[in-house]
Order: structure tokens, then C-alpha cells, then sequence
């Protein structure tokens, strides 16, 4: 027993460890006889990719800005630099509207007329009843700003626009235009809700007790 401890002892006396930190902990290096073998970390390419994405427009907006040129081409200076030019009321409803020659196109607030009344034939209707009263139907191009009210209170004020605005190209057309109604300012509006009422006029149910 005692001659294994020796031997022990002597042979872990002979050995020797030796330690190196290595100053670049990003390579790993392994030597072997004869050969060396490297290994080094592979460099990825970056790769970028840069997008843009490019909003088409629909093809409502771009007619509406189609329209928006043409009338402004049309009308240089804006509506207040206009001649031709009436301001019809109805409601809450105001339509500042001017005529040219043309070939009988309306265009309201930088669309087509049909489209902005939802082609509604009543509404449509009013809007061409001066021009047809006077037999310009094919002769004049109508522009027309409006706000306020609905459809059809715009309707009505374009109606009584388009009316004045032809008096300014001869005073003859006051007499035709007058006795179809076309000149006078429909007044009408709705009556306000009175207090303990549930609308202008109507009262809730009466109960005797």
C-alpha cells in the first residue's frame, strides 16, 4: 500500500499545467500536430431594403381634382370675381352660383350635379327650371357653390341663384322668370320647439288625473 502512495505521489509531481488567457475572446484557435485548424466567425452581409409605398388615388378623387382644375380655369380670380353671378337662399341653405356659355354642365362644390344630389329627379329638377323657363338649357354652364341646409334646400337656393344671376344677362328675362316664381325667396322655415311642447305645436296627451 504504501509503495502505490509513492508512485502516486511521484507522478503528480511530474506533471505540469500551464495556463494562457487568450486577448481576443472572439477567436478560437486549436492547434494540432502537424495541421492547424481555424475556425472565425463568418460575416454576414447586411442587407437593406428600403420601401416606399406610394398611395394611388381613387378614382373619385382624381376626377374631383380634374373638376377642381377645370373650374378654377374657368373661373379666374374665384367666384367674387365673377359677373354672372347670383346668391339664392333657402332655409338654411345659401348657394352662390355663376353662369357661363357653355353647353349646360352644373357642377356643385366641385362635382357633378347628379352625383352631388344623389340623383334625386326633384331635386335635379329645380336646379333646371330657370334655364329651361328661358330655353337655355344647352347654353349656359353652371357653377355652384353651396353650404348649409340639406339637398334640398340647396336644390332650391341653386334654383333661385341661377334665376338672379340671369337677370344680370338681360333684364328682359325678369318678367318670365317672375311669373314662374323663380325670383321670390321661399321664406319657409321651421318653426322652433316651444317649452313644455314636444315639438312646435305638439302637445303631449292630456290626463285629467
Amino acid at each position: 500500500m504504501a509503495t502505490s502512495i509513492s508512485t502516486l505521489t511521484s507522478s503528480f509531481s511530474s506533471l505540469s499545467f500551464s495556463s494562457q488567457i487568450s486577448q481576443k475572446p472572439n477567436s478560437i484557435s486549436l492547434t494540432q500536430s502537424p495541421k492547424s485548424i481555424h475556425f472565425t466567425k463568418p460575416k454576414t452581409p447586411s442587407l437593406t431594403v428600403l420601401a416606399t409605398v406610394v398611395a394611388e388615388p381613387l378614382a373619385g378623387d382624381l376626377e374631383a381634382v380634374n373638376i377642381e382644375k377645370y373650374v378654377k380655369s374657368r373661373l379666374p380670380g374665384g367666384f367674387a370675381a365673377q359677373t354672372l353671378i347670383g346668391t339664392g337662399r333657402r332655409k338654411c341653405a345659401i348657394a352662390r352660383v355663376v353662369i357661363q356659355e357653355g353647353t349646360g354642365k352644373f357642377i356643385i362644390n366641385y362635382r357633378d350635379a347628379k352625383e352631388y344630389l344623389q340623383g334625386n329627379p326633384l331635386w335635379l329638377q329645380y336646379i333646371k327650371v330657370p334655364l329651361a323657363t328661358l330655353g337655355y338649357e344647352t347654353s349656359y354652364d353652371v357653377f355652384v357653390k353651396a353650404h348649409g341646409g340639406g339637398l334640398s334646400g340647396q336644390a332650391q337656393a341653386i334654383s333661385l341663384g341661377i334665376a338672379r344671376a340671369l337677370l344680370k344677362v338681360s333684364e328682359d328675362h325678369r318678367k318670365p322668370l317672375r311669373k314662374e316664381g323663380l325670383l321670390t325667396r321661399d321664406a319657409r322655415i321651421v318653426e322652433r320647439k316651444k317649452p313644455g311642447l314636444k315639438k312646435a305645436r305638439k302637445a303631449p296627451q292630456f290626463s285629467k288625473r
